[in-house]
């Protein structure tokens, strides 16, 4: 269990060196953010230890998938563990748990228990943060190279309906994210209202 920075190394030097430049969401900041943000809430929440060491794992590895694919990716993040981990010699419980986590952030999230709801709030932990626009402009740039998007209003729309669907499920997150999440929701509720009817 104290192989985590030599682990952390290596995944963040495959990143940084083999993920499509396009990608300006999912890229290796991201990941950081998500295991600065699964430590912040583990310990919050009085998990330390081998769960803590799972979730850091899990949360370092939850989107190595888009090292081969786009959609999809939390099944081939799973694969890209597994080899990986099987490398360090760590025990195959202990990957299935850190791919149950990695699978539990797939939208819409599904959590199996408090250690897969700290992750899942660690990846979604901007949506509650000052720098929310910021991340999300980095999203929306990413939707429309990949043409998964048409237009900007496509994209608030999008992020409205997610906003609305969004739940936090620690203690933790629905206390220090919920009543910014709740300004931008209002935000972008406002900007989408702007657009009337019309659907362009």
């Amino acid at each position: 269990m104290d192989n985590f920075e030599l682990i952390k190394a290596d995944i963040l030097n495959r990143l940084r060196t083999e993920l499509p430049k396009n990608l300006f969401y999912h890229c290796p900041e991201h990941t950081l953010d998500v295991i600065d943000a699964s430590i912040r809430i583990a310990e919050s929440e009085n998990v330390s230890g081998k769960d803590l060491y799972l979730i850091k794992v899990a949360a370092l590895f939850h989107d190595t998938g888009f090292l081969v694919v786009h959609r999809g990716h939390e099944e081939q993040s799973c694969l890209v563990a597994r080899e990986s981990l099987n490398g360090y010699g760590m025990p195959e419980t202990d990957i299935d748990k850190i791919c149950e986590l990695i699978m539990a952030t797939k939208l819409p999230q599904s959590p199996k228990d408090k250690l897969g709801e700290i992750l899942c709030d660690a990846d979604l932990d901007y949506l509650g943060r000052d720098d929310f626009f910021t991340i999300g402009n980095t999203l929306y740039e990413e939707m429309m190279d990949y043409r998964f998007l048409s237009n900007e209003r496509e994209w608030n729309r999008l992020q409205l309906k997610f906003l609305e669907n969004h739940s936090y499920f620690t203690p933790t997150s629905i206390k220090l994210r919920n009543n910014i999440k709740k300004q931008h929701l209002d935000r972008i509720r406002e900007i989408v209202e702007g657009y009337g009817t019309d659907l362009a």
